[in-house]
């Protein structure tokens, strides 16, 4: 065994698995192979308003309850969403798409596609984690370089200078007091805001 799949093996022995679908045959053969796998297993049944928490992975029944519950979705819970689909219908793939599950299984279930299956979904998680990750700092740079050039045009208006006089005066402040141009921005702004606010 390669030391990459030995990872993944040992990985998956500590994920803490949720299954919210209803006792009998099908659902036995899910958990037999989730226990050989060596996940830690807990059942959920009826299905709840929402999903479980403290739930890294969680296969859950594709029914009539996620109908407009907007909490069974990948954006609203940290845990990788497993869709458990008794049979494949138009309402049955609206249903599933709402959800934006990170991987689906159709019966009759076997246990030869459990692993796959949620290999995948992590890994599709994981992608999902690093794409949020990638938006919000793009997102914060964006906004740092509005709030500096915001803070550019009010020491160029209040000092007579270019812009790029203005930048140079805010980044030596910054080298000074040991922080970014963008904390000094934010300063700026902040006190200019304040000072207006009380008339000054």
């Amino acid at each position: 065994m390669s030391s990459n799949l030995r990872r993944l093996y040992e990985d998956l022995r500590s994920v803490s698995v949720g299954v919210v679908y209803p006792p009998g045959e099908d659902r036995d053969v899910v958990v037999s192979q989730l226990q050989r796998i060596g996940c830690e297993i807990k059942l959920f049944w009826p299905f709840p308003p929402e999903p479980p928490v403290n739930m890294e992975v969680i296969f859950f029944q594709v029914s009539q309850e996620l109908e407009g519950n907007t909490k069974w979705t990948v954006t609203a819970t940290d845990a990788t969403l497993i869709a458990l689909s008794d049979y494949e219908s138009p309402t049955t793939l609206k249903l599933l798409i709402n959800t934006n599950a990170h991987g689906v299984i159709v019966r009759p279930f076997r246990s030869s596609g459990i692993l796959s299956t949620l290999v995948l979904a992590r890994s599709e998680k994981n992608f999902q984690l690093r794409q949020e990750k990638k938006i919000c700092k793009l997102e914060g740079t964006i906004k740092s370089r509005r709030q500096i050039e915001k803070a550019i045009r009010i020491v160029a208006e209040r000092r007579d200078l270019s812009d790029t006089e203005a930048y140079e005066h805010m980044r030596r402040q910054a080298t000074k007091l040991r922080i970014s141009v963008a904390e000094v921005a934010i300063m700026l702004i902040d006190a200019t805001e304040a000072m207006e606010k009380t008339g000054l």
